[in-house]
Order: structure tokens, then C-alpha cells, then sequence
């Protein structure tokens, strides 16, 4: 159990609110709305936490009895509040993570309406929790900031940038160790802008760096570097450096970066704090200049992160021998929520068409080849159910890819150029268009 110092808190009425719910991007959904046992794999359990779209479960791995966590979200209110692309970028960003002191996410399933993330269990809940109960000692509050640093470095050096970082989004395991979640206002190096600076004003008042509130741009890593300062200060303080019921007046005295620590805080840390809490960004401390410090370094053992990357798994039912796409594969190709490009880079093509079809993924594959070979054109790459095709000089470019659904069915992927169109219509459509499955009809097809 986390040692935890007296409830000494000077005027922190935000901070001492209830403990947050949890964030869930999905649907309220009563549990006897589905069966407790999903797909045959989780059996769910207790509901650990409701937010304004949705809920978290509990949950057990049916073969091993591990426990998880079940985030469940609407299709239909994704699409609604406009938040696709919100939600692609956090699945992306989450494949890229795979560190001790982030929780993982293990998979992705769907049904017709909804999507179940299967992330990581944190047994000992909300750090935020423990530090209603009193401020940590220095030493507690030293291992988590070590540990939050650890899992932020490694963050940024895969290109990504929380942006939300605050008590409430840090829970604790079985061993009481920290762990990063919600990574829904994130942002990935790809978003940066041509000035080198990230622009989308976002996060909590409270944890919100200066040069953010000037809408000038900022850089990723270092408004997390402030966040950082801010959840370290208050792990040792039991409050907030800046704080005021006023939101205008709090961020006056971000923008001022005047606070003042408890009497209790150790020279050194002080130190460590003011260059944490640095309002100006180029002259903040980075992450490994705080690795170098003498007061983090006290004890510290940096942690090796997992390279095993994050898929998204397939789901192929009791009994069944065979790998098919799985109900979030399935949910991704249609209209106005298609994930594809997270699965698989597009490079430079236009997914444009896809179809059911009862052949096996073998004969569409050998038709394409056949169809290639007769109007002379090349076989440029085939590797299992996947076959690119290439006309002479490059002036036709073509990629079917085969994924089977069922037992009995399968998905054909069309990837080609928009300027490739016709030559598909023309030459290559014709001749498959007998293995269209007609008892489905396509997916989509534009």
C-alpha cells in the first residue's frame, strides 16, 4: 500500500473532488444488455467505471481465468459526436506502446454495434484515489514521478505526446506500480506542422502549460515536461501550485509561473521542481536532463519496454481451426467508419472496393493471375492471399488482398489508383464477377 502523509491540503477544491469515472468513449450500456460471456473468450464482470458515453468492465479471460478491462464503446455515438478520427488515432497510438508503466491494450473486438477494447487490468485503481487520502512522502512521491517518466520518455520517443497527463489518468497494478492510460487527446509526430509545433489547443486547466494558453503553437514534449511538474508537485504537496476557483485568474498564474512549495520539500526536489515548472518551453528541462538529476536519480533503475507490437487479433470462435477477421475488421468497412488504414499502410492507393465471395482465397488470387497474364501485365509482389499487380511502365497498379470472414466466406480488397479505374472495370471486373457471392452482395463499393 502506497504511504500516504497527512491531508494537509491548502485550498484545492478540484483536486479534492470525488474520484473521476472513468473515460469511456461508448454507449451506457445496462449489463444485462449483452450476455455476460463476450465471444466465447471474456467472461465480464464487475463495472468499474462510467463516463458520459460509456462503461468499463471487469473481466476475466475465460482459458486462464487473467484479468482485464473492457472498454466499451458505441459505434453509433462515435459517428454521432464526430469522434472517428479521434478514436483511430488513439488505436494507433496504443499500437505503437509497450511499456511496464503503460497499460496495454491487448485487443480489439466488435459486435454490429459496438467495440470492445480488451486493455490491461490496473487492480490498485486510481492513483488519483490515494492521493485524496494525503499527500505521498518524498520518497513514494520520487518512485512514481521516476516511474511516470520512465513511460513518458518512451512515449516520446515513438513519436508520441499525451497531452492529458494528470492523477486521474495514472492508475496503480497489483504491485502498486504506476501506470499511463488515456491516451484519447494524444498526438503523434505526423500532426506536427510545418513551424515544428503542435497547435490543437488541448488538456486539463489545472495541468495546461503557458505557452499553450498563447495559441502560438507549442511542442509536444515539453508541455508534457510541465504536466509532469505539476503531478510531481502535487504528489508531495497534497495540492495544486496554481489553483484558483476563478479559471481566468489560475491562468494568469500559469502564465506567471509564481507558486510557492510547502516547507517540507527537500532543497533539491525544489530545484527539480523549478525547472519542471519553467514557463518558458526552450529553456524547460527535457526528460533526460530530469534522468540526470541527482534527485531522481536516487534509486532509479530505468525499465526496458516491450517491442512486441500491439494487432489487432483475430477472433475465429470456439472449435474453429481457421484465422478469420475479426467483428472489429468486420465494422471497420463500412460506410463512414472505415479503420483500414490503420491495419495496413494504403501506400498511395484508394481502397474503392470490396466484395463477399464463397470461392477460396487461393482460386481469386490464381483468377487475378490469370486475368494479369492474358492482358500482359506483371505479377509484381504475391505473398499468401495477397497478389500486386503492375501493367507496363508502371501505368497500371493494382492490390487485392483475400481475408476470410467465415468458414465459408471471404472478403476480396480492391486497392488501386484512381486513374486505374477504368482499366480495372474493363479488363480485370468482368472476369471475377462471377465469384461474387450473390446471397450477400458487396460490402461497399464506390
Amino acid at each position: 500500500m502506497p504511504e500516504i502523509l497527512d491531508n494537509n491540503y491548502e485550498g484545492s477544491p478540484s483536486l479534492l473532488s470525488a474520484a473521476a469515472a472513468a473515460d469511456v468513449d461508448g454507449e451506457l450500456t445496462p449489463a444485462e444488455d449483452f450476455n455476460s460471456n463476450l465471444f466465447d473468450k471474456y467472461e465480464l464482470g464487475t463495472l468499474l467505471g462510467c463516463g458520459a458515453f460509456g462503461k468499463v468492465y471487469h473481466a476475466t479471460v475465460i482459458t486462464t481465468t487473467q484479468s482485464v478491462a473492457i472498454k466499451v464503446v458505441s459505434k453509433q455515438k462515435i459517428l454521432k459526436g464526430g469522434l472517428t478520427a479521434h478514436v483511430k488515432r488513439e488505436i494507433s497510438i496504443m499500437r505503437r506502446l509497450r511499456h511496464p508503466h503503460i497499460v496495454r491494450q491487448h485487443e480489439i473486438l466488435a459486435t454490429k454495434k459496438k467495440i470492445y477494447f480488451v486493455l490491461e487490468f490496473a487492480k490498485g485503481g486510481e492513483l488519483f484515489a490515494k492521493l485524496a487520502k494525503g499527500r505521498f512522502s518524498e520518497d513514494l512521491s520520487r518512485r512514481y514521478f521516476q516511474q511516470l517518466i520512465s513511460a513518458v520518455g518512451y512515449c516520446h520517443s515513438r513519436g508520441v505526446y499525451h497531452r492529458d497527463l494528470k492523477p486521474e489518468n495514472l492508475l496503480l497494478d497489483e504491485n502498486w506500480d504506476l501506470k499511463v492510460t488515456d491516451f484519447g487527446l494524444s498526438a503523434v509526430r505526423d500532426q506536427i506542422r510545418s513551424d515544428g509545433l503542435l497547435h490543437t489547443l488541448c488538456g486539463t486547466p489545472a495541468y495546461v502549460a503557458p505557452e499553450i494558453l498563447k495559441k502560438k503553437g507549442y511542442d509536444g514534449a515539453k508541455v508534457d515536461i510541465w504536466s509532469c511538474g505539476i503531478i510531481l508537485f502535487v504528489f508531495n504537496a497534497g495540492y495544486l501550485p496554481f489553483n484558483d476557483t476563478n479559471i481566468m485568474t489560475m491562468y494568469r498564474k500559469i502564465y506567471k509561473g509564481e507558486f510557492r512549495c510547502p516547507t517540507w520539500t527537500s532543497p533539491e526536489l525544489k530545484r527539480l521542481l523549478t525547472r519542471l515548472l519553467d514557463i518558458n518551453p526552450v529553456t524547460r528541462i527535457t526528460v533526460e536532463e530530469i534522468k540526470n538529476d541527482p534527485w531522481f536519480q536516487k534509486g532509479y533503475q530505468e525499465v526496458k519496454p516491450d517491442n512486441h507490437q500491439f494487432e489487432f487479433k483475430s477472433w475465429s470462435g470456439p472449435g474453429s481451426t481457421r484465422e478469420f477477421l475479426n467483428a472489429f475488421d468486420i465494422i471497420s468497412y463500412s460506410s463512414g467508419f472505415n479503420f483500414s488504414s490503420l491495419l495496413k499502410g494504403n501506400g498511395g492507393f484508394i481502397i474503392n472496393e470490396r466484395f463477399v465471395s464463397a470461392e477460396t482465397p487461393e482460386k481469386i488470387i490464381r483468377k487475378i493471375e490469370e486475368v494479369a497474364e492474358a492482358e500482359g501485365m506483371t505479377v509484381a509482389q504475391r505473398s499468401g492471399a495477397s497478389v500486386k499487380v503492375e501493367g507496363k511502365n508502371g501505368n497500371f497498379v493494382v492490390m487485392v488482398v483475400v481475408n476470410r470472414l467465415t468458414e465459408k466466406l471471404v472478403i476480396v480488397e480492391i486497392q488501386k489508383r484512381e486513374s486505374d479505374g477504368e482499366i480495372w472495370k474493363k479488363k480485370f471486373k468482368p472476369q471475377i464477377s462471377i465469384l461474387v457471392y450473390q446471397g450477400e452482395g458487396p460490402i461497399s463499393n464506390s
